[in-house]
C-alpha cells in the first residue's frame, strides 16, 4: 500500500498563518502557503498516481485533510482512506469518510482514549467501515522512550479492530518491536533521498531502508509461529539426546519382576521416560538388561 496526502491549502490554516514568513525551505517557498503549495498534487497527478498503483497491484490509499479534498478524491475514485492523528476531532471530515462507506484506516496520536472511542464510534456507524486503528505518537522524530508500545494490545483489546503502528522514529527498531508485540500493518514515511529538503525527510526511509523493513519484517513474522506449543522436527535430535530413559542400575535377568531400586535416569531421551515409569514397576522381563544399559519396553512381557 501507498499512502498520500491530500490539503486544500487554503482552508488548512488562518490567513496570518498561511502568509506568515517561513525559512526552513528555501527552495519550495518563503511563506507556510507557498511550501504546502509547492508540495500539494495537482487531481490530474493523483489519477496518474492511482493509475500506476493500479498497473502495479499497489493498494492506493490518501489521507483527506478537509472535506473538500474528500469530495475531490470522491469524485477521482478513491477507494481507501486515512485519517490523520490531527483529524480524530475534525467530526465534519469523520462522518463524510463514514458516508463514503469505504475502508478507513485512523491513526491515534496526540488524542486521549475518550478522543478515540468517540472517533471511531463515528467512523463505524451507518455504512462506515473502520479497517483499522494505528498507535502513533505525533512527535517527530519520536523519542524511545515516548512510544509506549504497549498501547498495541490495548488497542486491540478496547476497539475489537486490527491494530498496526504508525512510526516517526529515526531507524526501525521500535518498528520491528511493534510487529513483535502484535502490530499488524505499518505505516512508515518514504522519500528517494533522506537529505533532501522538506518535511520529514530526515525520519523517513529511503527505498533501500523500505527494503530492508519489509525483509526484517517478513522474518519477524514467520518468527512470530501459531502460537501452539508443540515439539519440533528440528528438535528431535535433541530430544533424542537429552531427555531421560529408563537405565539398570545392576544387572537385571529375564523372568525378574521390575522394582523401583532396579533403574535410575539418564540420557538418550530413546527408552522409557520417567513419566511413564510407573507403569512398568511389577511387569516382568522377558529379557535380561546389562547394569548401565536402557531398559526398553519391548523387554518387557
Amino acid at each position: 500500500c501507498v499512502k498520500f496526502q491530500k490539503r486544500d491549502v487554503s482552508s488548512l490554516a488562518t490567513e496570518s498563518q498561511l502568509n506568515r514568513m517561513d525559512s526552513r525551505f528555501p527552495s519550495l517557498g518563503s511563506t507556510y502557503r507557498e511550501i504546502r503549495q509547492k508540495l500539494e498534487f495537482t487531481m490530474s497527478e493523483y489519477r496518474e498516481l492511482m493509475d500506476h498503483c493500479d498497473n502495479l497491484g499497489i493498494l492506493f490509499m490518501v489521507t483527506p485533510f478537509d472535506v473538500r479534498s474528500l469530495e475531490d478524491l470522491e469524485l477521482l475514485g478513491v477507494e481507501n482512506y486515512k485519517v490523520a492523528s490531527h483529524g480524530i476531532t475534525n467530526y465534519p471530515l469523520l462522518n463524510k469518510l463514514a458516508e463514503t462507506g469505504k475502508p478507513v484506516v485512523m491513526s491515534s496520536g496526540m488524542s486521549t482514549m475518550e478522543e478515540l472511542e468517540v472517533a471511531a464510534g463515528i467512523l463505524s456507524s451507518g455504512k462506515g467501515v473502520l479497517a483499522a486503528i494505528l498507535h502513533c505518537i505525533s512527535s517527530y522524530p519520536t523519542p524511545n522512550d515516548e512510544i509506549n508500545l504497549n498501547l498495541i494490545p490495548e488497542l486491540k483489546r478496547k476497539f475489537g479492530k486490527r491494530v498496526g503502528y504508525s512510526g516517526h522514529e529515526l531507524g526501525m527498531l521500535p518498528t520491528f518491536a511493534a510487529v513483535a508485540i502484535g502490530a499488524s500493518v505499518v505505516e512508515r514515511h518514504f522519500t528517494r533521498d533522506c537529505s533532501q529538503e522538506g518535511f520529514d525527510h530526515h525520519m523517513s526511509l529511503d527505498p533501500a531502508g523500505l527494503s530492508t523493513m519489509v525483509d526484517s519484517i517478513r522474518q519477524i513474522e514467520a518468527m512470530q509461529g501459531d502460537g501452539k506449543k508443540k515439539v519440533l522436527d528440528s528438535e528431535m535430535v535433541a530430544r533424542d539426546k537429552y531427555r531421560l530413559s529408563m537405565v539398570a542400575t545392576a544387572d537385571i535377568q529375564a523372568g525378574e519382576t521390575l522394582s523401583r531400586q532396579m533403574f535410575e535416569f539418564r540420557n538418550p531421551g530413546t527408552g522409557i521416560p520417567p513419566q511413564n515409569a510407573n507403569e512398568f514397576v511389577g511387569r516382568r522381563l522377558g529379557k535380561g538388561v546389562e547394569k548401565g544399559e536402557l531398559v526398553l519396553e519391548g523387554y518387557f512381557e
